[in-house]
């Protein structure tokens, strides 16, 4: 092969190294392709040179990926493992027929003559099911052959024998109690656990009619991740701490943007990490995959689907800054955003939308989402009370929690600066804010969020770490918790779960809409 043959210009002229991978069982190959980072052809070619010198050591010195005896032994057994536990407590549901186990005994035959001419012959073998579960690469397999399939296929042989041996304790009846054994997988056999794909799905049919659209993308998200590195297959009785501890570290070395950048989105998990130059993902995301995992394997463990929890106590500590994350506003800069969305003077509010959508944010507390979507029959009156009716009852409408469905009364500031007759102006049944367009990540919030954050801050100086849109709900916690508002009170106000037996127990109904209105005006910009 020539040098050529390894390099390639991007587009934009960047030099980018292939490299050809073995061809696997099915006929595929796969290439690596590398960014070298340069434009210069020189740098490029050295660079190719010597990556290639270190491919062809790869593949012509296959021990480097073979997998050692033990390690070959261990997969085995765990994978069959959790196949015998599978057949023994369907054994005992249902039993099997003299037709089932007939074929039983010939495989096992078959599986012994096989071992006896020491052949690596894959009939009978699961090779594709137990690569995929195993996390074996074809590059292992094939280094590792014939020991693996040999393996593979006295753990194959060794595992019928058993189901065979339980089966034949229920051809007939014992009345020796030393001999009247129960049918139970051997007390090296792993305990009975459900497939993680299928776990999965249950965790998440049970899960997403209680959250909000974004929340199930992220679930699903990290979730996948799961499914890709251990396959749907694999028994979550057989994940064990240090394959959680791996995975940590798998999570922590993963690319940001790992599935839209052009470098890693064709790529496996595995290759994607390798990559090098690439940013990260960051210690926040790191800990929410790891939360995720966790919620997801106390689920399964609470429902019998796996013997334990994984991933307790697992979360990397992030570093410390003293501005780190979101911040309230002062009195100052609030009423400096005031005066430019009522008076207008620095001409930064194009759009009426844009206006009452910010105002609302800052004397509501408001989410940035809930906004956005809201309808003209989300504007109500109650007991001569004016407020906005936060719900998910419409097409494409969500909420965060449970607890963000609530009732927020409006400011007196907001109907003396003209709300309400803004709304009168417009027709019945509709949005309103109409020039807010659906975006399947961010709900109808992007056009308001995307003004807020680059357009209005910067223009009035006030752009700096910390402060968004979202940073009027921190403005309104503190401002009523400064005002003397109780917590439970100002919690129901912005959509947080109140805490503690009695106000989630006791205190169900929560609080009146005047003892919330009572409570807003206490905000002061």
């Amino acid at each position: 092969m020539k040098l050529s043959a390894y390099l390639s210009p991007s587009r934009h002229g960047v030099y980018y190294f292939r490299w050809p991978l073995p061809e696997c069982e099915h006929g595929k190959r796969q290439t690596v392709r590398i960014s070298l980072r340069t434009k210069c052809p020189d740098r490029a070619g050295d660079l190719a040179r010597y990556l290639a010198s270190c491919g062809r050591l790869m593949r012509d010195n296959s021990t480097l990926a073979g997998l050692r005896q033990h390690e070959i032994r261990d997969k085995v057994q765990a994978y069959f493992k959790a196949q015998l536990d599978q057949y023994l407590d369907w054994l005992d549901r249902r039993g099997l027929s003299q037709n089932a186990l007939a074929y039983v005994r010939e495989e096992m035959l078959d599986h012994e003559s096989y071992v006896g001419m020491e052949s690596a012959n894959p009939q009978w073998l699961p090779v594709a099911r137990f690569k995929r579960t195993m996390q074996v690469s074809d590059a292992e397999w094939d280094a590792s052959l014939p020991r693996i399939a040999m393996e593979l296929r006295k753990g194959r042989r060794d595992m019928l024998r058993a189901v065979l041996e339980a089966a034949e304790r229920l051809d007939g009846y014992s009345y020796d109690p030393a001999s009247a054994a129960p049918l139970a997988p051997p007390a090296s056999a792993l305990p009975a656990s459900a497939p993680l794909g299928q776990a999965i799905e249950d965790f998440m049919g049970e899960h997403s009619p209680q959250w909000s659209r974004e929340m199930q993308n992220k679930a699903r998200a990290y979730l996948a991740l799961l499914l890709e590195h251990f396959g749907p297959d694999r028994a979550l009785a057989a994940v064990t701490r240090h394959d959680a501890a791996e995975l940590k570290k798998l999570v922590q070395a993963l690319p940001a943007n790992r599935n839209t950048r052009p470098e890693t989105r064709e790529l496996t998990l595995q290759q994607a990490i390798t990559v090098p130059g690439l940013k990260k993902i960051s210690a926040k995301t790191v800990n929410s995959y790891i939360d995720t995992f966790r919620r997801f394997w106390d689920w399964a463990e609470r429902h019998g689907h796996a013997p334990n929890k994984l991933f307790d106590g697992m979360k990397v500590k992030k570093a410390k800054h003293g501005d780190e994350g979101r911040k309230a506003y002062t009195p100052a800069q609030t009423a400096k955003m005031h005066a430019a969305l009522t008076g207008n003077a620095p001409g930064l509010v194009r759009k009426d939308d844009f206006k009452w959508g910010a105002l609302l944010g800052l004397y509501t507390g408001a989410r940035l989402r809930e906004i956005a979507q809201l309808d003209m029959g989300d504007i109500r009156q109650e007991g001569g009370i004016w407020y906005i009716d936060i719900n998910a009852d419409g097409p494409n409408k969500s909420l965060k929690t449970h607890a963000a469905k609530r009732r927020v009364p409006l400011h007196s500031e907001l109907i003396r600066l003209g709300f309400l007759d803004w709304v009168a102006t417009k027709p019945e049944g509709q949005r309103l804010f109409l020039s807010f367009s659906f975006n399947a990540k961010e709900g109808y919030g992007r056009n308001l969020g995307r003004w807020f954050n680059t357009v209005f801050l910067p223009g009035l100086g006030l752009k700096e770490s910390g402060l968004v849109f979202h940073s009027l709900r921190h403005t309104m916690v503190t401002r009523l918790a400064q005002a003397g508002v109780p917590e439970p009170l100002y919690q129901e106000i912005v959509g947080h779960e109140r805490q503690g037996v009695a106000q989630q127990v006791y205190f169900k109904e929560g609080h009146t809409l005047t003892q919330k209105q009572e409570g807003i005006e206490r905000f002061r910009v």
